[in-house]
C-alpha cells in the first residue's frame, strides 16, 4: 500500500500532520491517499506554496471586510464587529457523490411540500394517525389562521428550502434540519465563491466545478413567474427585519443582485386587500414578497399583535390571492425538529418511496415509549424545546440545578421536547493562515432546493425541485448554529470540465420600460439617504473642528494665543469643561505639561472613545446605520469607503496621543470625502441622490452659521486666531489668502463664506444648491402654490439677498453692525432648522389621511 511519503514533497508539506484521523476523512482516503477528487486541488494548491496561500487567505478576508460580509446585528459598534473568516481551502464533493446527494435533497423538498399541503388542506396525515395532532398544533409555526376555512387560494407553498447536513464518522450523510420559513446562506455561498474567484483566480478559473449564479437566476425567474399572469413586468420585494437584522447585509446583497426593492414592513401597506409599497411618487402595487421574516412577525394583525416587522393585513392579502409570499405564510411548522422522527414514514405514505437521505436520528418526546427511553439515556442525547426556538440542551454540560428544572419542565410538557443523538462527525481539511498547513475541521453544509420555475402551475404531486450545486458550510460540533460560527467553507461541487460563466444580466427577450425618474424610491430609504448625508456632514464638521483644536492644543505650551483661543473651540464643540477641574489636584502634571493643558487634551480625547451625545464614535454610529439601511442603493467602491471610516473608528478608540488623535482625523476627513464623491460620482441623480445632497447642505449651512455666530458675535476671545480656525475648518483658508493675501477682517470672511455664490462653503452657495435640489423633488399635493419647504429656502434666500452690506462693515466697533449680524444669521437659522422637519412630513411621514369609513346623512332630526 501506498503512502504519503510518495507524494510530491509539495503536497507534503502542505498537509504537515494533518493525516492520521481514525473515521471518515474527506482529504484522505482508506488507501492513506488524497482521494481522487481532491487531487487536483491540492496539486493547485501546493503550486501556489504556503506563503502565497496565507497571502491570498488573507486578501480573501480583506475583500470580505471591504464588502462587510458578516451576521453580526452590532455592526454599527465597532467594539462589537465580529469578523467573518472565509477558509480559502473549499469543502470538495465529487459528481458521482453529488447526484446521490442531489437526489435526495430534490425528494426532500418534495415530501415536505406535500406535508405542507395536507397540513393546510385536508390534514390527512393527521387523521390517519400518521402525525401526531400534538406534535403540530404546539409548534408555533403552526399558523390557524392561515388554515381558515376556505382555506387560502391555490399556489406553490414551498418554493424556497435550505437543508443543514453533515457528514458523520462513518461516511455517511445526515439531516439536521430543515429551513422553510426564510432559508439564508445563499447569498452568502454566491459572495464566499465571487471572493473566492478574485482572491485565488488561478485556482477558481481552472478547476471543474459547477457554478452557482444559475440558481440565483432560476430562483429569480421562479419568483416573477408567481405573478405573471397578472402583469407584464411584477413588483418584486424582499421583505427584511432591517438593519439590526443579523442576515441584513444578504438581505440587501440579494435584493441588489437580483433588482428586487428591499423593503421593511413599515415600506407595505394593505389596501383593499392589495399590498402596495410606499414610494415617492405614491402606493405602487406588489405582486412577490420574497420575505426573510418569520411567520409569526409578518401580520401583526392575525399573528404576534406586538411585531413591529411585519405588515398587516398581509395574511388575508396573500388568502385573497393578491400577493404571492416565499414562502408561504405558515411553512414555518415544517421546522418543528421532532418531524425529523416521521419522515420515513411520511415518504412512504406520501410519495410511495424511502427515504434517500436519513435524519439525525430523532425522538419526539410526545409518545410515553419515547419519553421514557429519553429519560433512561439523558447523556446520550441533544434535547430542544420547540417553545424556546434555537436554544438546546446536554446533559452532560449541565450542572444538578438545571439539570433537575430540565427533567420537571420534561415531566410537565413532553410534547414540547425532541431529542436528537450526537453526533460523531468526519473531518475535513482547512487551511491554517498561521500555521501555513492543513487542518482537521467538522463542519456543517448548508443546501438549498428551488422549485422549478416551469413547474409552478402543475399540482403539487407533480412538481420538481432543483438544487444549488454547492453551497455553504460553517465550522463547528454538529447542529451548532450558523450564526456562532467564525469560520465558513464554500462548498464545490465537481463537474466532468469546466463550466461556463453565468450571468443574472440577460437580453431582454422584449422591449423594456425605461425609466429614470426614482419615484419608485421608498419613503425609508429616501430618509436614510436624507439623514445619511446630515450625519456624514456633521462628522466631518466636527472632525474638522476637533483637529483644529487639537492642532492649537499642541500649541500652548508655545503660543499664549492657543490658551486663549480653547474655551471658544470647546463652546464649538459643545463641550462644558467646569473650571474647577483645573484645580482638581487629582489630576497629574509636571513641569511640560500643565494641568489645565492635561484636563483640556483628556476632555478633547474623550470625543474619540466615549459614549457621550457629541462624540465622533455616536455620530458615526448614527451614520453608518442609515447607511447600512440604503445598502442596496449604495456601490461596491462606496460601501468600501464607510468600511475605511469604520476602520479607522476601531482604531480610533484607543487613541491615546494628540498627534495620533490628529492622524485618525485627517484620514476620517479623507475617507468622508472620498464616500460623498463616490456617492456623487455613482448614484443616479435622482430623488435618492437629491435628498442625501439636501441633508448635506442643510447641516452645512446649520454648522457654518452656527459657527460665523459664535466667531464673529459670541467669542469669548474673537480676533484673527479663532479667523483662522473658522476659514480652516471650511477649507477655506487657502481661498481667502489667495485672494486677500494675508489680511484677515471679518466683512471679507463674511463674504466668502455667507454671500460668495460662487465658493462651495458658503452659505449663499448652499442656499442656492438647496432649492434647485427642492425643486426637483416629487410634489406630494396637486396644489399649484409652493411648498413649505420652498417658501423656507425663499425666506432664508431673500433675508440674504436683501440685507444692507452697509450695515456689516464696523463689526469690531459698531453695536449696530453687531445687531444687525445677529438678526441675519437668526434669520437664516431658523428656516434652516424648520427646513428638516418640512421635508419630513412632505416626504418621510407615513401617516396617511384620515379615510371615512361610514357615510353620514343629516336628516335634520335633534
Amino acid at each position: 500500500m501506498q503512502h504519503l511519503a510518495n507524494l510530491d514533497p509539495a503536497v507534503t508539506a502542505l498537509l504537515g500532520d494533518y493525516p492520521g484521523h481514525v473515521g471518515h476523512d474527506e482529504l484522505i482516503g482508506d488507501d492513506r491517499l488524497p482521494r481522487a477528487h481532491w487531487q487536483g486541488v491540492l496539486d493547485d494548491i501546493a503550486q501556489l506554496g504556503p506563503d502565497v496561500l496565507a497571502a491570498r487567505s488573507e486578501e480573501a478576508q480583506n475583500l470580505l471586510h471591504e464588502n462587510g460580509v458578516t451576521f453580526n446585528p452590532y455592526e454599527d459598534d465597532p467594539g462589537q464587529l465580529r469578523s467573518w473568516q472565509l477558509d480559502c481551502v473549499p469543502w470538495v464533493i465529487p459528481t458521482d457523490e453529488w447526484d446521490v446527494l442531489e437526489a435526495g435533497l430534490r425528494q426532500r423538498s418534495r415530501l415536505l411540500e406535500h406535508i405542507l399541503d395536507d397540513l393546510y388542506g385536508a390534514r390527512r396525515i393527521i387523521s390517519e394517525g400518521l402525525l401526531p395532532p400534538e406534535l403540530i398544533y404546539t409548534h408555533p409555526g403552526f399558523l390557524f389562521s392561515a388554515a381558515d376555512d376556505p382555506p387560502q387560494v391555490e399556489r406553490p407553498l414551498l418554493i424556497f428550502h435550505g437543508t443543514d447536513i453533515i457528514r458523520d464518522s462513518q461516511g455517511g450523510w445526515q439531516v439536521l434540519a430543515d429551513w422553510t420559513q426564510s432559508p439564508s446562506g445563499a447569498g452568502y455561498a454566491l459572495e464566499n465563491r465571487i471572493t473566492l474567484a478574485r482572491a485565488l483566480p488561478s485556482l477558481y478559473r481552472d478547476a471543474p466545478i459547477k457554478r452557482l449564479a444559475g440558481f440565483l437566476q432560476a430562483q429569480h425567474r421562479c419568483l416573477a413567474s408567481l405573478a405573471s399572469t397578472q402583469r407584464e413586468q411584477p413588483n418584486i420585494v424582499l421583505l427584511s427585519p432591517g438593519p439590526g437584522s443579523p442576515g441584513y447585509f444578504e438581505h440587501a446583497w440579494l435584493a441588489n443582485y437580483m433588482n428586487f426593492s428591499l423593503v421593511e414592513g413599515d415600506d407595505l401597506v394593505v389596501r383593499d386587500g392589495q399590498v402596495a409599497m410606499r414610494t415617492l411618487g405614491g402606493l405602487k402595487q406588489v405582486d412577490v414578497i420574497l420575505r426573510q421574516i418569520n411567520d409569526p412577525w409578518c401580520d401583526p394583525l392575525e399573528l404576534r399583535p406586538d411585531s413591529l416587522l411585519g405588515v398587516p393585513g398581509l395574511l388575508q392579502a396573500a388568502r385573497c390571492g393578491n400577493v404571492h409570499i416565499a414562502n408561504a405564510l405558515g411553512s414555518g411548522v415544517l421546522e418543528h425538529p421532532g418531524l425529523l422522527a416521521f419522515l420515513p414514514t411520511l415518504c412512504r405514505e406520501l410519495l410511495g418511496e424511502e427515504l434517500l437521505l436519513p435524519c439525525r436520528e430523532t425522538l419526539w418526546c410526545g409518545e410515553p415509549q419515547t419519553m421514557a427511553k429519553v429519560r433512561a439515556e439523558l447523556d446520550g442525547w441533544v434535547l430542544r424545546d420547540i417553545s424556546k426556538p434555537g436554544r438546546i440542551y446536554r446533559a452532560d454540560q449541565m450542572g444538578l440545578e438545571a439539570l433537575r428544572d430540565l427533567r420537571i419542565s420534561m415531566d410537565r410538557h413532553p410534547y414540547l421536547f425532541t431529542a436528537q443523538r450526537h453526533i460523531s462527525p468526519a473531518v475535513a481539511p482547512g487551511f491554517n493562515p498561521q500555521s501555513k498547513t492543513f487542518e482537521r475541521q467538522s463542519a456543517t453544509l448548508r443546501f438549498f432546493s428551488l422549485v422549478e420555475p416551469d413547474d409552478l402551475t402543475k399540482p403539487v404531486n407533480e412538481r420538481n425541485y432543483r438544487v444549488m450545486p454547492g453551497g455553504l458550510a460553517w465550522v463547528g460540533e454538529p447542529g451548532a448554529p450558523l450564526m456562532k460560527s467564525r469560520l465558513v467553507k464554500d462548498v464545490w461541487v465537481t463537474a466532468p470540465v469546466p463550466q461556463p460563466h453565468i450571468s443574472l444580466l440577460r437580453q431582454a427577450l422584449g422591449p423594456i420600460v425605461v425609466t429614470r425618474d426614482g419615484k419608485d424610491l421608498p419613503c425609508r430609504v429616501a430618509e436614510s439617504l436624507f439623514w445619511m448625508g446630515r450625519y456624514g456632514e456633521r462628522l466631518d464638521t466636527r472632525g474638522r473642528l476637533l483637529r483644529e483644536a487639537l492642532a492649537r492644543l499642541l500649541q500652548d505650551d508655545r503660543q499664549e494665543s492657543g490658551s486663549q483661543l480653547m474655551p471658544d473651540l470647546l463652546r464649538a464643540l459643545d463641550i462644558a469643561l467646569d473650571p474647577d477641574a483645573f484645580a482638581d489636584d487629582s489630576v497629574p502634571t509636571n513641569s511640560r505639561f500643565p494641568r489645565e493643558y492635561i484636563v483640556t487634551r483628556d476632555r478633547l480625547l474623550q470625543l474619540f472613545a466615549d459614549d457621550l451625545p457629541e462624540g465622533l464614535p455616536v455620530i458615526f454610529g448614527h451614520f453608518v446605520r442609515n447607511s447600512r439601511a440604503v445598502r442596496d442603493h449604495l456601490g461596491d467602491d462606496t460601501w468600501r469607503a464607510i468600511n475605511s471610516l469604520r476602520q479607522h473608528f476601531n482604531s480610533m478608540s484607543r487613541a491615546r496621543g494628540v498627534v495620533v488623535g490628529q492622524r485618525h482625523l485627517e484620514a476620517m476627513v479623507l475617507d468622508l470625502a472620498a464616500f460623498f464623491g463616490l456617492c456623487n460620482e455613482t448614484m443616479p441623480h435622482h430623488y435618492g441622490w437629491r435628498f442625501l445632497d439636501i441633508g448635506r447642505f442643510i447641516e452645512r449651512a446649520l454648522g457654518s452659521l452656527e459657527l460665523l455666530k459664535l466667531a464673529l458675535l459670541d467669542a469669548d476671545e474673537p480676533g484673527i486666531p479663532l479667523w483662522e480656525v473658522v476659514l480652516a475648518t471650511t477649507d477655506n483658508l487657502t481661498v481667502y489668502r489667495r485672494r486677500y493675501r494675508s489680511q484677515l477682517h471679518p466683512l471679507a470672511i463674511l463674504d466668502l463664506l455667507l454671500f460668495d455664490e460662487t465658493n462651495p462653503r458658503s452659505v449663499g452657495y448652499m442656499l442656492k444648491r438647496l432649492g434647485r435640489q427642492i425643486a426637483k423633488l416629487p410634489s406630494p399635493g396637486s396644489s399649484p402654490y409652493r411648498n413649505l419647504e420652498q417658501r423656507l429656502i425663499i425666506q432664508a434666500t431673500s433675508c440674504l439677498h436683501l440685507v444692507d452690506i452697509e450695515t456689516l462693515t464696523d463689526l469690531e466697533g459698531s453695536p449696530e453692525a453687531r445687531e444687525a449680524l445677529s438678526n441675519l444669521l437668526d434669520q437664516l437659522i431658523e428656516p434652516m432648522s424648520e427646513l428638516s422637519n418640512a421635508l419630513s412630513h412632505s416626504h418621510f411621514s407615513h401617516v396617511e389621511a384620515p379615510r371615512q369609513l361610514v357615510s353620514m346623512h343629516y336628516t335634520g332630526q335633534p
